[in-house]
């Protein structure tokens, strides 16, 4: 959990009940974050909100807290829908750290997982559920579950089931649900199908910000290598030789992913990858050994990539760059967590100028491009005229704009050297 220190900001005083601020004293979660300072009183009103947030900045337990004090002093139950199987497990894991105390179980329904062990769960009245949408709807068919005694709901991380297409998954569950509950929606964007469904199934919602669209989580050290196709491997073998900690790489599609984890072993690196086509118990597996340091590299696409919420990851990899410039953002934010730095190294290729373009847009900065003296100098091809955008942020931040870098070489900690280029586009 992201703890900053923020003067006279504590959990006291925010309406939460004395008994979950002693859990949360033992758990030494001392200073809200920002979405926590802000979403709890809300939430513990019983208000509606929409909380734009990105991943890692604590909202889970900002949604716990007051879903866990309304279901010990009164009936019904929370439903709370994520898009993957890795979120559900996780959020599931906050709720275990306050329900124990309150005699509230848990179920968590999600696919491939057993049906078997899952109707169990319910059996036993579980008042908070935690699922996929498309796993939900199966056990609505199959008249496993009633949700007319829910009272909380809990969209996470909307923008990425709307991305998945579970909106009319969403829709189909929503018919189900009393409309006289609170509903809270948490999103790291707001598409306008999330606006649409604020309108239409929330009462007046209390909309809270605290990460805008765009925002990247602090103290991450950001480089772009410009490189061909080609040469992607050798580059990633030099960069996985010059740092020593956890790497989170990620690839555009499942079957790079694959290939890449194989290249990987071959350089003498513990690898494995998580993606759709994995088994629910192999995606566990994987995760679970890049926490404890059985896999020092995890290659994740970016479905998958939404469920790793890992403290201490050194290097964010972007082998492939990512189809949408948002989920530049969400990759990158996987490093740089509980206060600690990060860094984010992305791979580019000469034609992929305009997809660099769209990030640096997004983030509102240019990427530090970087080049390593054992590879030719590349550049992006045919600049469009939207290149002036990346020159005049140059400009306005005091550097040099593409055409005018110095040649500067720098050294890294661990002593690799690598020069700054002088341009980035071809003439």
């Amino acid at each position: 959990m992201t703890m900053k220190n923020q003067s006279n900001v504590s959990f006291y005083g925010m309406g939460i009940a004395p008994k979950i601020l002693e859990v949360l004293d033992s758990m030494k979660f001392t200073v809200p974050t920002p979405i926590q300072h802000k979403a709890i009183p809300i939430g513990i009103e019983g208000k509606d909100i929409i909380g734009i947030a990105q991943t890692g900045t604590g909202k889970t337990l900002a949604f716990a807290i007051p879903i866990i004090q309304r279901l010990a002093q009164a009936k019904g139950r929370c439903l709370v829908l994520v898009p993957t199987r890795e979120l559900a497990i996780q959020v599931d894991e906050t709720f275990q750290k306050l329900t124990p105390l309150f005699g509230i179980k848990t179920a968590v329904l999600i696919g491939g997982a057993s049906m078997h062990l899952q109707l169990q769960a319910l059996r036993r009245n579980p008042r908070v559920i935690i699922a996929t949408p498309g796993r939900l709807t199966d056990h609505m068919n199959q008249r496993t579950i009633l949700l007319a005694d829910v009272n909380v709901l809990v969209l996470d991380e909307a923008d990425r089931m709307l991305d998945m297409g579970f909106l009319p998954q969403i829709e189909q569950i929503l018919k189900y649900i009393p409309k006289t509950r609170q509903t809270m929606l948490f999103s790291a964007t707001i598409p306008a199908e999330i606006v649409k469904i604020a309108a239409i199934h929330m009462k007046l919602p209390v909309h809270t910000e605290v990460a805008p669209s765009g925002t990247m989580a602090e103290r991450i050290v950001q480089e772009l290598f410009i490189v061909k196709h080609d040469s992607k491997r050798q580059l990633l073998e030099k960069v996985l030789r010059q740092y020593h900690g956890s790497v989170l790489l990620f690839s555009r599609t499942k079957r790079g992913a694959a290939k890449i984890v194989r290249l990987i072993r071959g350089m003498g690196h513990n690898a494995a990858e998580i993606h759709s086509d994995r088994s629910l118990g192999q995606r566990r597996e994987a995760l679970e050994g890049f926490k404890r340091g059985k896999y020092r590299v995890l290659v994740a696409t970016d479905i998958a990539a939404r469920g790793i919420d890992v403290t201490g990851i050194e290097l964010v990899i972007n082998y492939d760059l990512p189809e949408d410039a948002e989920n530049y953002v969400h990759r990158i934010g996987r490093t740089a967590r509980a206060g600690h730095e990060g860094r984010a190294i992305s791979f580019a290729t000469p034609d992929q100028g305009d997809d660099v373009r769209n990030i640096e847009k997004l983030i509102k900065t240019a990427l530090p491009v970087s080049e390593h003296p054992e590879f030719p100098r590349e550049v992006f091809q045919k600049a469009s005229a939207s290149s002036s955008y990346s020159r005049d942020k140059y400009r306005h931040q005091g550097q040099h704009k593409p055409g005018g870098f110095h040649k500067k070489s720098y050294h890294s900690s661990s002593g690799s050297h690598f020069q700054k280029p002088s341009n980035r586009y071809s003439a």
